[in-house]
């Protein structure tokens, strides 16, 4: 005859498993899905970083193109009415030298400009790789946490598996197997 406190034990026990490999699942998706959430926050930083890049250039490009016209409006302009006015021949000799003197010094300040620009960009390109590599890695933690939550539900499923059946292998007359 079988003892029905056993079988309510053994029941117990696997009903318990159930549930808590249910929670685990629960948990794992829950996992999954703020892994997801942080990785789609930092992604967002990433569309933020690319159109503060956008502005910046844009930003750059226009203030290039103004610096070229008041260097030829203000520095060469200036220099050759200062020469004009004191009788100087422009076409030849040290007015010439001056105003080339001028131009080379306004392409080193925008080379330099453009320098500076390529190492923002740089910079902004480094802090996107960062950032990228940063959601793949919430991606991979929220995937880590739910593989550990769904392992552990497996693991109280297999334990109540394994003591109903340690239970029934060492009283087999409470079951109605001797």
């Amino acid at each position: 005859m079988c003892d029905p406190l056993a079988l309510f034990t053994i029941g117990s026990n696997i009903i318990g498993a159930s549930k808590a490999q249910s929670a685990a699942n629960r948990a794992a998706e829950a996992a999954r899905k703020v892994g997801e959430f942080n990785a789609g926050i930092i992604e967002r930083d990433i569309d933020l970083l690319e159109k503060s890049r956008a502005i910046y250039n844009a930003n750059f490009l226009v203030s290039q193109g103004r610096a070229a016209d008041a260097f030829e409006r203000e520095v060469q302009g200036t220099a050759r009415n200062g020469f004009g006015y004191a009788g100087f021949d422009m076409s030849q000799g040290t007015p010439i030298a001056v105003l080339r003197e001028n131009a080379r010094e306004f392409d080193y300040e925008q080379k330099v400009a453009e320098f500076e620009n390529s190492l923002k960009n740089m910079q902004i390109d480094d802090e996107i790789e960062g950032l990228e590599l940063a959601a793949e890695m919430s991606r991979m933690e929220g995937g880590m946490a739910a593989a550990s939550a769904q392992a552990q539900g497996a693991q109280s499923m297999i334990n109540a598996i394994t003591n109903s059946a340690t239970t029934i292998y060492e009283n087999p007359g409470d079951f109605g197997l001797a």
